[in-house]
């Protein structure tokens, strides 16, 4: 597994923050994780880095939860892996909106940087986007598995 070069075509980063954050190495992972993941190279994603404010009003709204996160993911197409004999799908695979503000304290602790925070996020919210969840146990542990090999393979890259 070898990290792209490029950016992916159809993948958009908007960092509407203060914050000086990596975008262009947000648009290679994710065209890494549409390889990885046997997505089509043409999905269209969106990530759009906001500030607290923006988060928690996203997070109330959709989550109907208070205050900020760290990640939200909206799919668009439902969009899935294609089985290894068969051509993946193009579509609109969604949104993952991030906090890097919010996010500080948590990189901290996994002892990563900002940039790298928001790559496991983006990660984190692209399996989301494809359908995998962690509300039990069993989901927990399969997404968290399969983020830590795609993060391991990046990071090594």
């Amino acid at each position: 597994m070898t990290r792209p070069l490029h950016p992916a075509a159809n993948v958009t980063v908007s960092n509407e923050t203060a914050q000086a954050c990596d975008t262009e190495g947000l648009e290679r992972l994710a065209g890494f994780l549409f390889r990885e993941l046997r997505l089509h190279p043409d999905c269209e994603l969106g990530v759009t880095l906001v500030d607290h404010e923006r988060m928690t009003t996203l997070h109330e709204d959709w989550m109907h939860e208070p205050g900020p996160t760290d990640v939200l993911s909206f799919p668009i197409d439902e969009l899935r892996s294609a089985p290894e004999d068969t051509e993946p799908l193009p579509g609109i695979l969604g949104d993952i909106v991030l906090c890097p503000s919010f996010i500080g304290p948590q990189a901290a602790a996994a002892g990563r940087t900002i940039d790298e925070e928001l790559q496991f996020l983006t990660t984190h919210g692209t399996l989301h986007l494809i359908g995998y969840d962690h509300m039990t146990q069993e989901e927990y542990d399969a997404m968290f598995a399969l983020q830590d090999e795609l993060l391991q393979a990046w990071w090594s890259a």
